[in-house]
């Protein structure tokens, strides 16, 4: 099932109005291209999402930050007598989804453009809520994981990933050692919205438990990013990325051929018979929604 042309436009909270514009405008064209690398290069994690999610035939699952729908997707495979609705910012990534869900026959699956933080989800109406690094980016978490714990009912399951802090995720880390040319380049801050705003574990918990969620739990989990068949795959997609354009920007011809020197060597010392292979660590969050005497 897909979500009609004609749809309304989606209801998106002012403080994330930046985050739907760059994933409706240029900057999500990189994803929309290179969809598969992207999904591919993170591919290790997601056995451990599913497997936490525990997906059952008959459940209804929310697949939130869903993008081209890859969890979603699989979440749909699993509830084969529920439903799964994939919901995500971003229109160009959704039309990819539904593409690619209507060609796999998967009919028990609806892909909706709206923001977590404020979408009117029914009350109650999800068993499952899932996130495959999805859920960072909320101008406002508590205000966003509250709306989703409204959404799943009581003893319902929740499994998110989420990336742990920049120095144990060499797959951007990487490019901040190598591209800094003698600069001192700021870290993106954990907890403000982005890659690393989930990073902190004491929040997550404390996110979690204030909209009604119990059995907090963050799991350690360390899988590489393929980032390439050899090197000079590897070398043409991490250059082309947007974090490496920023950190070129400034830079004057010399050194910036330099800084692109490094980073092909590093990747060439990570090189082996699996591809390029760069370290990462996420936090795989489960948790289960209370009830509501629970919470008083």
């Amino acid at each position: 099932m897909t979500v009609p042309a004609s749809q309304p436009a989606p209801l998106v909270d002012e403080a994330n109005a930046e985050q739907f514009r760059a994933w409706n405008g240029d900057d999500v064209e990189h994803w929309v291209t290179h969809v598969d690398r992207y999904e591919a290069a993170s591919a290790r994690f997601d056995r451990w999402l599913l497997d936490a999610a525990a997906i059952t035939a008959p459940d209804h699952v929310l697949d939130v930050g869903c993008g081209a729908g890859v969890s979603s997707a699989a979440a749909a495979r699993a509830a084969v007598d529920g439903h799964v609705t994939g919901l995500d910012l971003s229109a160009p990534l959704l039309a990819v989804a539904r593409r690619r869900a209507e060609a796999a026959g998967l009919t028990n699956v609806t892909f909706v453009q709206g923001d977590a933080q404020v979408h009117p989800f029914e009350p109650a109406a999800f068993d499952v809520v899932l996130s495959r690094f999805g859920v960072m980016f909320f101008a406002d978490p508590p205000a966003a994981f509250a709306n989703l714990g409204a959404a799943v009912r009581p003893g319902g399951r929740l499994a998110m990933l989420a990336w742990q802090g920049m120095a144990r995720n060499e797959w951007l880390g990487i490019l901040f050692e190598t591209l800094a040319a003698g600069r001192s380049l700021p870290e993106p801050p954990v907890g403000a919205p982005g890659p690393f705003g989930l990073a902190d574990p004491d929040t997550v918990r404390r996110l979690l438990t204030g909209a009604g969620f119990v059995d907090v739990d963050l799991a350690d989990v360390r899988e590489p990013e393929r980032v390439g068949a050899d090197v000079d795959d590897a070398y043409a997609f991490m250059s082309s990325l947007g974090p490496t354009k920023g950190l070129l920007a400034g830079l004057d011809e010399h050194d910036r051929a330099s800084a692109l020197s490094a980073l092909r060597a590093r990747l060439a010392d990570r090189a082996g018979p699996d591809g390029v292979l760069l370290g990462a660590a996420a936090w795989l969050v489960t948790a289960r929604r209370g009830s509501i005497d629970a919470r008083r």
